[in-house]
């Protein structure tokens, strides 16, 4: 059983600041071919919005829209991967979800539980 587990992460992070989140990936190494290892999030109100992805390769791919602020990166010994988010905004208040895409099946297969992020001063 593949289980992904968000960083409890900084809750509230004020503007201009970085947000830093962790995903902890257990049943299943990171680096296991076709799997693309997301971060996606909800604002309030809103649908779901992709950010990016590294992949099995370490390749990383990014939203267009947040492309500029964005960084994942991954420590495979620790079969974890980081999502920083640079300057946020009371925009980017969401729920940051972690998950796994699967190129096999071509749908987000896992998910974490998802972690609230407030960005306010």
């Amino acid at each position: 059983q593949v289980q992904l587990q968000e960083s409890a992460g900084p809750g509230l992070v004020k503007p201009s600041q970085t947000l830093s989140l962790v995903c902890t990936v257990s049943g299943d190494s990171i680096t296991t071919n076709y799997y693309y290892w997301s971060w996606i999030r909800q604002p309030p109100g809103k649908g779901l919005e992709w950010i990016g992805y590294i992949a099995y390769s370490g390749t990383t791919y990014y939203s267009p829209s947040l492309r500029s602020r964005t960084s994942i990166s991954r420590d495979t010994s620790k079969n974890q991967f980081t999502l920083q988010l640079n300057s946020v905004t009371p925009e980017d208040t969401a729920v940051y979800y972690c998950a796994r895409y699967s190129f096999g099946l071509l749908f987000y297969d896992y998910w974490g539980q998802g972690t609230q992020v407030t960005v306010s001063s």
